[in-house]
């Protein structure tokens, strides 16, 4: 009967998820993106700096916006708007690390909002994107095995 129960158990905790690691660029209080709004990035085409009146969590990161409609947008569909691979560079990402980012090296590549070490980094990535974008989503679920918590 022990047996059972601890089965079931763990398949509860798997089938919930949680004990699914999570691997973030964050500040030292939780907040993503350096507190800049992520859905601004797709209706503005620029950043712009969130506020703290308007956050929303998910998947281990606060994210910040510049209105409560933004954060409404975001708490419809987040993972449309969420940054990729934890919002660290995906020209890091492609090459098998975790590398921080500047603010005003991001782009929308295939409709998701990749953010990039520097300009630099963003030419880089930008020589091959569909190629650097497919090594990055091979690459990011060893990284978040090896360094998520």
């Amino acid at each position: 009967m022990k047996t059972a129960v601890a089965t079931l158990m763990i398949l509860v905790v798997l089938s919930t998820g949680a004990l699914a690691k999570e691997l973030n660029n964050l500040d030292r209080n939780g907040v993503a993106l350096q507190g800049y709004d992520p859905v601004a990035f797709f209706t503005d085409s620029r950043p712009v700096m969130g506020n703290q009146q308007f956050q929303s969590q998910y998947r281990g990161a606060t994210y910040y916006f510049a209105s409560a409609e933004h954060r409404a947008t975001f708490e419809k569909e987040p993972a449309k708007y969420e940054p990729q691979f934890g919002g660290f560079c995906a020209y890091g990402a492609s090459r098998g690390k975790t590398v921080p980012i500047k603010i005003e090296a991001w782009q929308i590549v295939n409709g998701r909002l990749l953010m990039q070490y520097d300009l630099d980094v963003k030419g880089k990535f930008n020589s091959d994107p569909q190629g650097n974008l497919s090594r990055a989503d091979k690459n990011w679920p060893g990284l978040v095995e090896k360094l998520g918590k």
